[in-house]
Formats: structure tokens, C-alpha cells, sequence
């Protein structure tokens, strides 16, 4: 499970690093304790805006809420059940299928935070890049027309996201069992590219995707509360006394 995250990065950073070409939506404020329906950043592929639907995908920044609400939906309520979606069954699931046939985005992170339970409690972790590279979550993002607004209310469309999981195969197992999927740089373009309009690519894609190799280091209890924010959070803190320092970890 991934349920919170860190984007320390500038939309100037973003604009670099993914190869962005239009930027939508304002600048959002640096997180480094992201949860369940706050707003995120997010790459993806589109019609440029004020565009025909007909125009050629550009790569966009947009500002997505985390938490995905099937277009079919009654209402918004249930995202914050959905910020999730399992790599097993992604492209079967008819909350996803069709995004993810359609609809991938990249969630760029500096990493994430799970918790192990110990007898002293469940201590935090922050799982980051070996050399604290930016990570590329695999997403997929969905729009979600509120009957209730009218059909010139700019709010009219809700945009929300998703993170693709899959196993852990952390040999030690002494964290969770879920991890998000990390896209690497040189599948970025091919997730993106969602021309083919076929579930069966993103089946491809996913199966391509290397093992990740995170180090995770033991974080504040600080970031257990949504409250609390700040680059403090991800700063390493002392182990509890039956906790090792150091734990190699590998997805």
C-alpha cells in the first residue's frame, strides 16, 4: 500500500525532469506528508488546452486529487477509498480498466512512508531512491462530471488519481508487503503513451517494469499525524532500542 508520500519538487523542477511541454493548474506548495484526497502533482498526456479532442497529446503537469473516482460514479465520496489500484488486477477491475487503457499518468514522489509494527509500536519509514533521485509513481487518472454544477462551472470536472501497487519482494519482510510501482525513466514515455486505447499495453507495461531498489530509513512519528508537515519529516531519526539503524531493503 502506498497512503502517503512526499513531492518536494518545484513545477519548475517537474517541467524539467518529465519533459513537460504545458503546464496546467497553479504551482502547488511543496508536501512532505501527501494523504488520501489532497491534491497532487501529476504527468500526463493530453490534447493541449482550448485544444480540439482531436489534437495531438502533449505532456502535461496537471494538479489531480489523489483518491480516484470512476467517471460512472454517483458521487465523489469514494475516492478516498481508491488511492490505490493492485498491479494484479488493474486492467480487470471496472474502476480502473478503462483508465487504464486510456488514462496513465506518472505521480512523481522523493518517496513514501510505511510503518512496521514492533512490540514498541508501529515505528515509520521513508522509502527513497538510493541517491535520492525523484521517484515516477505509475498512476492512472480519471474525470468525474458533478451533475450537481453547470455546464459552464470550470469546477464541473473533478480530476482524480490513483497508485499502482504490487508486491513487495522484500526479502527481510520486515515492512509491508505492498509497494507502489516505479516507473524508470527509459518506460516513461511508453506509459504515457496512451494512443493504443488497449488495457492489454498497460498489462505489458507493468510486466516490463524493473524491480525497484529502495533504502528505506526509520523517520519521526511526526509524520503520523496529516497535521504535521515540513522536510523535517524525512530527516532520519534515532531507532527504537530493539530496532536496527541500518535495514537493507530491496523491492
Amino acid at each position: 500500500m502506498c497512503g502517503r508520500y512526499a513531492n518536494s519538487a518545484s513545477t519548475a523542477n517537474l517541467y524539467g525532469l518529465f519533459g513537460v511541454d504545458e503546464v496546467v493548474d497553479d504551482d502547488l506548495e511543496p508536501s512532505w506528508n501527501i494523504a488520501p484526497t489532497d491534491p497532487v502533482r501529476a504527468v500526463l498526456q493530453r490534447p493541449p488546452r482550448e485544444a480540439a479532442d482531436d489534437a495531438a497529446a502533449v505532456r502535461q503537469l496537471r494538479t489531480l486529487r489523489w483518491g480516484l473516482v470512476p467517471s460512472w460514479s454517483k458521487d465523489a465520496k469514494g475516492g478516498a477509498r481508491m488511492i490505490n489500484a493492485r498491479r494484479e488486477t488493474v486492467v480487470e477491475k471496472p474502476a480502473f480498466r478503462k483508465a487504464a487503457a486510456a488514462r496513465r499518468c506518472l505521480l512523481p514522489a522523493d518517496g513514501y512512508y510505511e510503518w512496521r509494527t514492533t512490540d514498541e509500536g508501529k515505528v515509520p519509514y521513508f522509502l527513497h531512491a538510493p541517491d535520492d533521485a525523484m521517484l515516477a509513481f505509475a498512476g492512472l487518472y480519471e474525470l468525474w462530471r458533478d451533475p450537481e454544477k453547470a455546464d459552464d462551472d470550470p469546477a464541473r470536472w473533478l480530476w482524480t488519481c490513483t497508485v499502482i501497487t504490487q508486491q513487495a519482494t522484500d526479502t527481510l519482510g520486515e515492512i509491508h508487503d505492498r509497494c507502489p510501482v516505479l516507473v524508470p525513466s527509459e518506460l516513461r514515455d511508453a506509459w504515457l503513451d496512451c494512443t493504443a486505447g488497449d488495457a492489454a499495453v498497460a498489462s505489458e507495461l507493468l510486466a516490463a517494469m524493473p524491480v525497484p531498489q529502495l533504502e528505506p530509513r526509520i523517520v519521526s512519528t511526526a509524520v503520523n499525524s496529516v497535521r504535521n508537515d515540513g522536510p523535517e519529516l524525512v530527516a532520519p531519526a534515532a531507532a527504537p532500542a530493539a530496532e536496527p539503524v541500518q535495514l537493507e531493503m530491496r523491492f
